[in-house]
């Protein structure tokens, strides 16, 4: 299965997440809250984005979880599983889902505001069985087509148990447990790289775990033809590929391979390496000072005007307009301090807790 990640590990990196563990909820039952992060709430310990992923790792005892819109989303979670909520988005989790949830966004844009940086524990329930979670946020720019999100369910949760070929995931997690409750030096940066990692390997859990006739961008990491084929144009995304020397590569046929990747992607192989060269671009665009022709040539057009007119197309402006408008974002960023990742951990304070 590893080299059928490279792409996966390669979406990845081009869409950098930012990763930091917010707060250690020790909960009781009888306990229902409701929550959704949203950047601007995070804006005191991650880099300002346009989407944040929120889960939760259960250390001790259980919950029920669900999106707020929609009941039939219900899933049970236990200790040594996560919960991930890729897209953010506002989700109940309590002892029982029947009961009149807790409201979160006060007292957590309070806590954003006065306490960055301290360290939280937070309390909340009717004084039963315990329930420990980690909860953890990641900051990614939606600007920059994510397909790794985009093909996630919307609420779904990992075993993160009993895998014989990673008992170090096992030992992280527990250090991740110990961190969070007994903070020290260095705690911080140990939980931020712990939250990135815990996420990626969810993920990848979820892919290994995929049924043969599920679709999507996921399915094809994981297909043995496709996901070789994906591979290599992450690889070499310059390089002037055609789908005969992908097929041929990969040891099918050019019908039989350009029908299996439409078929698990819903585009032809050189429709998906056009747009992911755009990608790159966009990074590169973002993240240094190249001139437009130097990007242009990095990702394989042959001329500046072909590669404006491109990523007018994919992103609804030219690349200078679209630079300009993203240093100006960082810019600001870099005035409010919105730079991070850091780690909110603890408050005396009872009352809400969120996710």
């Amino acid at each position: 299965m590893g080299a059928l990640m490279d792409a996966f590990s390669d979406v990845l990196r081009v869409v950098r997440l930012g990763g930091a563990v917010y707060l250690n909820a020790d909960l009781t039952a009888p306990w229902c809250v409701v929550g959704e992060v949203t950047p601007d709430m995070c804006a005191a310990f991650l880099p300002r984005s346009e989407r944040i992923v929120s889960y939760h790792l259960i250390t001790e005892g259980s919950c029920e979880a669900s999106l707020v819109d929609d009941p039939a989303s219900a899933i049970h979670v236990e200790a040594g599983e996560l919960l991930v909520v890729p897209q953010g988005e506002a989700h109940l989790m309590g002892s029982s889902l029947d009961l009149t949830p807790a409201p979160s966004e006060e007292l957590v844009s309070k806590y954003l505001s006065t306490s960055p940086g301290e360290v939280m524990t937070l309390r909340f329930g009717g004084g039963g069985a315990h329930t420990r979670i980690i909860c953890g946020f990641l900051a990614c720019d939606d600007s920059l087509t994510n397909p790794v999100l985009s093909a996630l369910p919307r609420i779904f949760k990992v075993d993160m148990r009993n895998d014989p070929q990673s008992a170090w995931l096992e030992s992280s997690l527990k250090l991740a447990a110990v961190e969070a409750a007994d903070w020290r030096v260095g705690s911080a940066i140990v939980l931020a790289r712990l939250s990135e990692l815990l996420f990626v390997k969810a993920v990848q859990r979820y892919i290994e775990a995929l049924p043969s006739e599920r679709k999507g961008w996921l399915a094809g990491v994981g297909d043995r033809f496709v996901g070789r084929a994906l591979a290599m144009l992450h690889a070499q995304p310059a390089y002037g590929w055609t789908v005969e020397e992908l097929a041929r590569k990969v040891g099918l046929s050019r019908s039989a391979l350009a029908q299996r990747f439409t078929e698990l992607l819903g585009q032809p192989p050189m429709q998906y390496l056009a747009r992911w060269r755009l990608q790159i671009a966009a990074q590169a665009l973002r993240d240094g000072n190249p001139t437009l022709a130097a990007v242009a040539e990095q990702v394989g057009y042959e001329s500046e005007a072909a590669f404006n007119r491109a990523f007018k197309r994919e992103f609804g402006m030219p690349p200078a307009s679209w630079r300009r408008s993203k240093g100006m974002a960082q810019s600001r960023d870099a005035m409010d301090g919105g730079a991070g990742p850091r780690v909110l951990l603890d408050s005396p304070e009872q009352g809400i807790v969120t996710g």
